[in-house]
């Protein structure tokens, strides 16, 4: 399930720059240009602004003639035959001569426009369909809860605990949670600060609070790695697929009925929570680094060279996509990219806090004490208590007595 995801996560950001232009290739009406003398009007930067197609043609090959250049001794000779418009188009089309004094990717591209593209789609899709994932996996859990109910204990409890977690692993998982939360409350403040926050407390409200959320989301992140690697160490070895996890899915779980089908430590709603966090969590963390290090850490150009020589690209109707990216442009991936990938983790991380806190009676004490009812261990991780008792018989049969 996961893998799916992740390759829907994949199609959607690969594809977000050509959907912003496919959604919006409607070709800009023709543009009389005489009152101009031949420049760009108004309506050319509008329709550019609304995403869509412009010829710019009429002003790509404006660019000057350095055989017209007059002496250096002239008037305006110093200009070597292109005026400062036509040099800046130059720099805007890429044909200037220019030399670079690095080597890094598209060192000589001075001006790119993505940024307007980048603009559009995080301004609409990605905070539309982002907040539509967000409510939507809220409204699904209420009325889930509404039908289903919480998952009580259904037999009788025995008045004793089996030690679930150990210190150091409810330590991690809450250093993981509380660090999760906060970078997922400051992302939000950050997107949606200007369309929601602005209008309901004013600019200098908002610019305190984004002041705040952005020192505390570049920080908390360093809390969120350290955590990701430390779970992962800890639980891994736990969270491998067995045949278990088969009878369990098959099943439902046991959300939907009382027979609780046995598992292990973790069983299979848990595993891909587990992995979901894992390689959303790293992908997180990694555009998130590339963001912190502007211009030294570059993904997406890369990521798609890979991509268009495996076919995949093509395959997924995306055609060529571009290797050559300037630094801000692979800025612009990395953001939208770490905004979609959050949005996904932060939907699957509503679920399983919903059913570890109101949705199953008896789990929060798992991550509260460390210590849960034996019944609720029973009913849910059978396989797991098994392997407790017997470890518990084998030492109390190893326990030399005192003399």
């Amino acid at each position: 399930m996961q893998i799916r995801i992740f390759a829907l996560i994949v199609a959607i950001c690969m594809s977000l720059f050509p959907v912003t232009s496919v959604a919006q290739t409607a070709d800009a009406p023709d543009v009389s240009r005489e009152a101009t003398g031949g420049a760009q009007t108004l309506e050319d930067i509008l329709a550019r602004q609304r995403g869509e197609v412009v010829d710019n043609g009429f002003r790509s090959s404006d660019i000057g003639n350095p055989d017209s250049a007059a002496a250096m001794s002239d008037q305006l000779g110093t200009l070597g035959g292109a005026s400062d418009p036509e040099l800046w188009r130059a720099l805007r089309f890429g044909t200037a001569d220019i030399r670079a004094s690095n080597n890094g990717p598209a060192a000589t591209v001075l001006v790119q426009d993505g940024g307007m593209k980048w603009l559009l789609f995080r301004e609409g899709p990605l905070t539309t369909y982002g907040g539509y994932l967000l409510i939507g996996t809220l409204v699904v859990l209420a009325l889930f809860f509404l039908v289903r109910g919480r998952i009580r204990i259904d037999g009788e409890k025995t008045g004793r605990t089996v030690e679930r977690f150990k210190a150091v692993e409810r330590f991690g998982h809450w250093l993981l949670a509380g660090s999760f939360i906060l970078l997922g409350v400051t992302g939000l403040v950050s997107l949606f600060g200007r369309k929601v926050m602005i209008p309901l407390f004013g600019h200098e409200s908002f610019a305190v609070l984004a002041g705040a959320s952005k020192w505390i989301h570049n920080n908390v992140s360093w809390a969120f790695m350290i955590a990701l690697v430390m779970i992962f160490v800890m639980w891994v070895i736990h969270n491998l697929p067995d045949r278990t996890d088969i009878s369990w899915i098959l099943k439902g779980g046991g959300i939907f009925t009382k027979d609780h089908p046995p598992a292990k430590k973790f069983n299979a709603g848990q595993k891909l929570i587990f992995w979901s966090v894992i390689v959303l969590g790293a992908s997180i963390s990694v555009s998130g680094l590339a963001l912190l290090f502007p211009f030294e850490i570059n993904l997406f150009a890369a990521t798609f060279e890979k991509l268009n020589s495996l076919g995949i690209s093509s395959l997924l109707g995306l055609g060529e996509l571009p290797t050559a990216l300037a630094p801000h442009e692979e800025m612009q991936y990395s953001q939208l990219w770490h905004a979609i990938v959050s949005f996904v983790l932060m939907a699957i991380i509503l679920a399983h806090i919903y059913i570890g806190s109101v949705g199953m009676e008896g789990a929060y004490d798992a991550m509260g004490s460390g210590q849960v009812e034996e019944q609720w261990a029973r009913e849910h991780h059978a396989l797991w208590v098994d392997e407790v008792k017997a470890k518990e018989s084998a030492t109390i049969k190893g326990a030399t007595p005192a003399e």
